[in-house]
């Protein structure tokens, strides 16, 4: 997503003296801040100039280099061609806490291998067409091999999953996938079927179970190799590590594989699987309706990335997914559809343009661009969605209403529904969706009266975030602040209260773990950024307490932040807060009043 800005990232690293001149690197709200061995070798005049990059600072012993908005894109491609000492963020030694580490795991591991199931969801949808139009037989030579074309990656998808596990834990991927085909031999396959006891050494059983297609077992040997192959590295000697570190690694996960690990696994996957099977008969509205319902609440809490997989297990197992595919399409084709009625109603220009092309890459599968440009920060799009995929999502529950492979969940997906030589289940999708997008389009227009059609000409008025004289941001001691190329807004220089309070009502958008800086949208589309001191990023969150989470709404008035002012100027920082309109190019006219310490922002295009 940010490879545009990768002759941009190359640039600075070159003129900052090279991968080897940075000892540390992060980013803040608006600008990547490097530690670097020699000051001196970086060329700041150079990097000034260059397209994409604000204004080169020097302070406090960093680096810095003021981008904007885009400062995560660009630090993503930085981060290629560097070793950070920590995550991308603000505070490198940030827990991520248990939930949020089994999500980023699973997403991980998960994530990389989706492109190819769904390349290979997608042949078998053309084949399962080509049956149902009598084009082909399930005997021919032609549906057999490209049939093998499609199957052979979930047959072998505990060797996708060993090399992406792998990569994850930071194990050596070659040698997980060595130990994964040991699982799919054909030797060992022979066995399976010929069902006589096979004993390790003589005295270690060995569970007959068939590897193809399976993904718990896998998993859980490479975590456990993850150690093991450590340990090796420990106790071997590094004059003959090369060799027998790989060899006692697929020696021991071989055995504790196929006598152990592999069995366990086993288990838990057909526990999955009764799982499966019970929701299937008993309760296929549930997992429909929850994902259809509340999917954009999930990927706003990336807890889509843990239940996805599910869909994925549940078609190595039982051949079909009907735990996230079919909520996951009518949910969004319903977000596609509000952002749809928002760009036919609404009169702001820019919220038009997002909103219309936000739909069309929504109809397609990618969601994102219409939750978090038009559905989030406007609320009722996102409420009518979420009431109308529910409602898809119940009728697919109901009809018990499942895909045969996985791939994107756009209009495209509606192939995958195919199967069992049938459209029954193409046709229930298909309605499912007309569902979901009819109620979520009545729902979203009802609304849109209420929250649309407003005076976008007339001035929308800020006031200050906290107590204190305001100034022109021109004033601001923070050089990339004082010359506006961050947004026109105010200063408070000494601010004469520990509270820092919402200055319009919108949706808390961007809330940094140090704390030290929150964005705001307003529910009329102004950017909003609120920087609490100069520099204070460095004390990492120490001195300042959040009163709300990002995602929330928020009252103009409501108290957003309180932090410690004597605390941060005893410990050598400025308390200088600025506030500035980050989308300010928008609008007409952005200008401080001389009373009440108010911001007038008026008309919609500049």
């Amino acid at each position: 997503m940010s490879k545009k800005y990768n002759a941009l990232a190359q640039e600075i690293i070159k003129l900052i003296g090279g991968s080897g001149n940075v000892k540390d690197a992060y980013h803040c709200q608006t600008r990547l801040r490097f530690h670097l061995i020699d000051d001196q070798k970086a060329q700041k005049d150079k990097i000034n100039k260059l397209d994409g990059v604000t204004k080169v600072l020097e302070s406090g012993g960093q680096f810095q280099v003021v981008i904007g908005p885009q400062v995560a894109d660009v630090f993503e491609e930085i981060e290629k061609y560097i070793d950070v000492s920590g995550d991308n963020s603000e505070q490198p030694n940030e827990k991520k806490g248990f939930w949020n580490t089994v999500i980023d795991f699973v997403s991980n591991v998960f994530q990389p291998i989706i492109p190819a199931l769904s390349g290979a969801g997608m042949i078998k949808a053309l084949l399962a067409l080509l049956i149902v139009f009598k084009l082909v037989t399930e005997k021919s030579q032609t549906y057999i091999i490209l049939n093998m074309f499609a199957d052979g990656i979930f047959y072998f998808l505990p060797v996708l999953l060993a090399y992406t596990e792998a990569k994850k834990l930071k194990c050596n991927p070659i040698i997980a996938v060595s130990v994964a085909v040991i699982l799919l031999h054909p030797t060992f396959t022979k066995m399976v079927l010929a069902g006589k006891a096979v004993h390790l050494f003589g005295f270690l059983p060995v569970s007959l179970v068939n590897y193809a297609y399976s993904v718990i077992p896998i998993i859980l040997i490479i975590f456990v190799q993850k150690y093991v192959e450590k340990f090796f590295h420990k106790v071997v000697p590094k004059a003959i590590e090369l060799v027998f570190v790989p060899m006692l690694t697929i020696l021991t996960m071989g055995i504790l594989g196929l006598v152990i690990l592999g069995p366990i696994g086993n288990i838990i996957g057909q526990g999955l699987a009764k799982v499966f099977t019970y929701l299937s008969v008993n309760a296929s509205w549930v997992p429909a309706l929850l994902v259809g319902g509340l999917l954009p609440i999930m990927v706003m809490f990336g807890i889509h990335n843990a239940i996805a997989p599910l869909g994925v297990v549940q078609l190595a197992t039982k051949g079909f997914d009907s735990i996230f595919g079919p909520g996951c399409v009518v949910s969004n084709m319903a977000q596609a559809t509000a952002g749809a009625v928002v760009a036919f109603r609404t009169k702001n220009k820019k919220e038009k343009t997002i909103a219309a092309s936000g739909s069309i890459t929504a109809y397609m599968g990618i969601t994102e661009p219409i939750l978090y440009g038009v559905n989030l920060p406007k609320r009722y799009p996102l409420i009518a969605s979420m009431i109308g995929g529910a409602c898809g999502g119940l009728y697919a529950g109901l009809t018990h209403t499942h895909r045969f492979a996985t791939g994107s969940s756009g209009l495209p997906a509606i192939l995958l529904y195919i199967g069992n030589n049938t459209f029954k289940y193409l046709i229930n999708i298909i309605i499912a969706i007309v569902i979901a997008v009819v109620v979520t389009g009545i729902l979203t227009l009802i609304l849109s009266y209420k929250f649309e059609g407003k005076d976008d000409s007339q001035p929308n008025e800020l006031i200050s975030p906290v107590n204190g004289e305001a100034e022109p941001i021109s004033n601001a001691s923070d050089q990339a602040f004082s010359d506006g190329s961050l947004g026109k807004g105010i200063v408070v220089k000494n601010p004469q209260s520990n509270k820092v309070v919402a200055p319009i009502s919108g949706t808390v958008t961007n809330l940094f773990p140090t704390l030290h800086a929150i964005g705001i949208t307003s529910d009329q589309g102004i950017e909003v950024l609120i920087h609490i001191g100069i520099n204070t990023v460095e004390l990492k969150g120490k001195y300042f307490k959040a009163m709300v989470k990002q995602g929330d709404h928020v009252n103009k008035g409501q108290l957003l932040i309180d932090f410690d002012r004597k605390k941060i100027k005893e410990a050598g920082y400025s308390i200088e807060t600025m506030m500035v309109i980050t989308n300010s190019q928008n609008y007409k006219e952005v200008k401080l009043e001389d009373h009440n310490q108010k911001i007038n922002v008026e008309g919609i295009e500049a």
